[in-house]
């Protein structure tokens, strides 16, 4: 495989551990990493937690050491936008028109945050979070007496609104919803992190829409749907992420919500394949097409890829996994509910104290579990759920019992 080149477009954590895991699978060949941004790979949670908080060094949150890259032969080229894909000669057009050949193409171009069509999102002090020199700018306007207003009670923005009252920021959020994470949680563990912020100071404007924002050149109003002013000198929008398909799009590559791909993360193009955010998998475990978002999977999927590009037989079915840290609250979540399913809540725990397990069940099936400042049980977590997709029941007694052992997947 001397003689072969194999490209990979995004530099992030997916990107990154490809390359890592194309050199430890032994392959020989040219491997070449573009990334549009100007630093070396990092990892994306620092950003709304650690870094904001000062508990983590910029230094540290780089998936590799600067040497690393030259001392594994991996053509790490920062600043580098890829324009264009040809497909016919298996080569990809960047920025100032120079142009590079491929064997096999990795496509890892992660997400975007999603704007808010609303006048005003221009001004000074209107953030978003996606990058490394995103969560620099947010650290450098939030500080104490600082009025932060969030449009969006999502991870992101609960994330920051923890990290920005730790600062001594006075914390407004902006919800459509009736609950922060209503979605995802359902009303009932909503409600916790909910009535945790509320301790903490946080002022939640739920069911509400944001009109416009106001300031000469810079914010200094957010105004709802119902008239109501809100005064701030920094806004968060944190409405979500779309995937960053353009590049994919404009090849002819199928994409919906993501780049498709099977469970070889192949796209239907046999030389090309995507990884992490981007990537809609079809899951051989879950039947379904899935996105995440999240930092393991871009941690799993990106040497899944590799893999797969390197002929092996790749089928990926890691559980969909995300943790968050907010205030004295930890949580890992694992499992995947489809849309519009009935489930039952079975809690196992204090839910008060915020020491507690969650279980999602269809039936008498785990589709997915939650542990909050309850730690070394996300495994058998998984293992429930991987049962559950197999078709094994549980005990939702004993699933709530916090003095026996969680049962056995």
């Amino acid at each position: 495989m001397a003689d072969r080149t194999f490209v990979i477009v995004g530099a992030g954590l997916a990107g990154a551990t490809a390359a890592e895991t194309l050199r430890t699978e032994g392959f020989t060949g040219r491997v070449v990493l573009l990334g549009s941004e100007p630093e070396r790979p990092y990892e994306r949670p620092p950003l709304s937690k650690g870094l904001l908080l000062g508990t983590t060094a910029r230094d540290d949150v780089h998936v590799h050491d600067a040497s690393w890259y030259p001392e594994h032969d991996v053509e790490l080229r920062t600043g580098c936008t890829v324009t264009a894909i040809d497909r016919t000669t298996r080569r990809v057009r960047l920025a100032g028109h120079e142009e590079l050949g491929y064997d096999k193409l990795l496509l890892a171009t992660g997400a975007v945050p999603r704007g808010l069509p609303v006048p005003g999102t221009e001004l000074d002090g209107v953030l978003r979070l996606r990058t490394l020199a995103d969560s620099a700018r947010i650290a450098a306007a939030v500080a104490e007496g600082t009025r932060l207003v969030v449009i969006g009670a999502g991870w992101i923005g609960l994330e920051v609104a923890a990290a920005a009252r730790a600062r001594g920021a006075a914390v407004t959020i902006v919800e459509t919803a009736d609950l922060p994470l209503q979605r995802v949680l359902g009303d009932r563990l909503a409600a916790v992190f909910a009535e945790l912020h509320r301790r903490h100071g946080v002022v939640f404007h739920f069911g509400a829409r944001t009109r416009e924002l106001r300031g000469t050149g810079r914010v200094s109003q957010v105004v709802l749907d119902d008239g109501t002013v809100l005064d701030a000198d920094v806004v968060l929008i944190a409405v979500g992420a779309a995937p960053e398909t353009g590049l994919a799009e404009r090849a002819g590559l199928r994409v919906d919500n993501g780049i498709l791909v099977d469970r070889r993360l192949r796209t239907d193009d046999p030389d090309i394949f995507a990884a992490g955010d981007v990537a809609s998998v079809e899951h051989p475990l879950l039947g379904a097409r899935v996105r995440v978002e999240h930092w393991s999977n871009a941690r799993d999927s990106g040497p899944a890829a590799a893999r797969a590009m390197l002929g092996q037989d790749v089928s990926y079915d890691r559980i969909p996994y995300f943790f968050t840290d907010q205030y004295d609250l930890g949580m890992e979540y694992a499992g995947w509910i489809p849309p519009g399913t009935h489930t039952e809540l079975v809690i196992r725990g204090d839910l008060d104290r915020h020491e507690f397990v969650a279980f999602w069940t269809v039936g008498d099936r785990v589709a997915a579990g939650m542990n909050v400042n309850v730690w070394d049980v996300n495994d058998a977590i998984q293992d429930l759920v991987r049962a559950g997709l197999a078709g094994a029941t549980v005990d939702r007694a004993a699933l709530a019992d916090p003095a026996a052992p969680i049962p056995a997947g």
